[in-house]
């Protein structure tokens, strides 16, 4: 559940980015958040992932009083959640895989749940066909259903999209939205943000505009009745509560024959040592150049979205593809990115 009440926040330069907001959003809503530039739609999101704080009034995400959450605890209460950036921030030198399975490892996920939960999301967004692709080799659409399963791999209670159809074809939005109301119709709330009112009246639900500051409208309006049938979400039953122990068999969601360079299987559990899950993460990590991080303080207030906007804002090029780092120095890296955006316009 999402709750603001009575929430206004002043920015250090004097701007008023939100006066005496009050919002309810219940567990399992679809909201889409509508408003000009700078109406303060982005200062909503910032308080929301605990970027700033509120002026005024209290802030209640998933359980979590924001206005009371210790540094120490915002990594906790960020992994309930799912962020879609409208530029995607995949990592460029990774695979649709391992862009993916990247954000359980940082969370320390055990290798069992990764090879399980990983081809299942990807199988959820419909791109079995594209496990081993990278993102240059990908269409806008398609990056935008890898961060779409980015952000539910760790099966968060509130999903947020930031435009997540600004930087795709305006006839792929309608499919983009499509796929996340599949994941809302399993149970995840979805806060998404958008300027696109075309898709707003196609597909109707509750409509919150912010205007100065301001909530102005928020009602549940009725959307096109006439669906537009070509835009069919590649979405497959998530499973509540999804754990490891569950028993789902990522063989029996998708089939062998769609990832014909992996094995899915258990069989060679046996085989798969903690020292064969170091070489892989070093793999990974290896691709990630120093660069990335470069000049950036060390907090411990860390999360897969830190980690993945960091690296985005200086990909890896063909100069600095070279630069290894170690899993040895993982825990430097994670610990050298922290958040940039205290402060700010809305």
């Amino acid at each position: 559940m999402v709750e603001l009440k009575n929430v206004s926040v002043t920015y250090s330069s004097g701007v008023d980015a939100l006066n005496n907001v009050s919002l309810k959003i219940n567990d399992g809503d679809f909201a889409f958040v509508v408003g000009s530039s700078g109406a303060g739609k982005s200062t909503m999101i910032k308080l929301l992932l605990k970027e700033i704080d509120a002026t005024s009034g209290t802030v209640t995400v998933n359980g979590y009083n924001l206005n009371k959450l210790r540094k120490n605890k915002i990594p906790e209460f960020r992994r309930t959640l799912g962020f879609v950036f409208q530029d995607f921030r995949l990592i460029p030198s990774m695979t649709v895989y391992e862009n993916i399975a990247f954000v359980l490892r940082v969370i320390d996920a055990t290798p069992k749940f990764i090879r399980k939960r990983v081809p299942y999301v990807i199988g959820l967004v419909g791109l079995q066909d594209k496990v081993d692709s990278y993102p240059d080799e990908l269409s806008g659409g398609e990056m935008q259903r890898v961060a779409i399963a980015r952000a539910l791999v760790n099966d968060p209670q509130l999903i947020i999209a930031d435009e997540p159809t600004g930087n795709i074809d305006p006839e792929l939005s309608y499919e983009i939205v499509e796929l996340l109301k599949g994941i809302n119709d399993q149970g995840t709330t979805i806060l998404m943000v958008t300027h696109e009112h075309d898709l707003v009246r196609h597909f109707g639900g509750r409509i919150i505009n912010i205007n100065d500051g301001e909530i102005v409208f928020d009602e549940v309006v009725a959307g096109i009745t006439d669906e537009l049938s070509e835009f069919e979400p590649a979405i497959l039953p998530v499973p509540e509560n999804f754990t490891e122990d569950d028993g789902l068999d990522a063989e029996e969601l998708l089939s062998e024959s769609e990832f014909p360079d992996m094995d899915l299987s258990d069989e060679d559990d046996e085989d798969y040592t903690e020292s064969t899950e170091t070489e892989y993460e070093e793999e990974i990590i290896s691709d990630i150049p120093e660069e990335s991080v470069s000049g950036i303080t060390a907090e411990e207030n860390i999360t897969a979205d830190d980690i993945i906007a960091a690296i985005a804002e200086n990909p890896p090029s063909a100069e600095n593809s070279e630069s290894i780092t170690t899993k040895a120095d993982a825990d430097e890296i994670i610990a050298a990115i922290m958040e940039q955006s205290e402060g700010g316009t809305p």
